[in-house]
């Protein structure tokens, strides 16, 4: 069983893909580069001031410039939370349309529910995407 700090670490690391997912173009070449390596290719500190000839606290500090940024752009527009959020409905709609689905097969047989109840689930899958 996962412990909450693993779990913490699980989703701050989502949260903060999430964030260079939607906002990451606003960073400059050097903060994307250095918050890719750090983040997503799970360099250390040391090897990516090694490779950029700089000090680990001079990596450390685009880093943290870089995140400072990211989180603000989401405090100001929310648009990671709303992504979340509609993944979420999108999801529920989708198993009510499972449940509309069985309900129909179990006791209707209704071609007209069944394509409507397809044409649902299908929607919700292409928007996902």
């Amino acid at each position: 069983m996962a412990s909450a700090a693993d779990m913490n670490d699980k989703n701050s690391a989502f949260r903060m893909t999430m964030l260079y997912d939607f906002y990451g173009e606003l960073l400059t070449d050097r903060q994307r580069e250095f918050y890719d390596l750090y983040h997503n290719e799970d360099f250390s500190l040391a090897e990516i001031a090694e490779n950029a000839g700089i000090t680990r606290q001079g990596v450390r500090d685009v880093i943290v410039r870089a995140e400072a940024i990211l989180n603000e752009m989401e405090e100001k527009t929310g648009i990671v939370a709303r992504f979340l959020e509609t993944r979420e409905e999108l999801n529920t709609i989708r198993a009510c349309a499972e449940q509309i689905d069985a309900l129909n097969r179990a006791r209707f047989h209704s071609q007209e529910l069944a394509q409507l109840s397809r044409e649902i689930q299908d929607k919700t899958v292409e928007m996902q995407k």
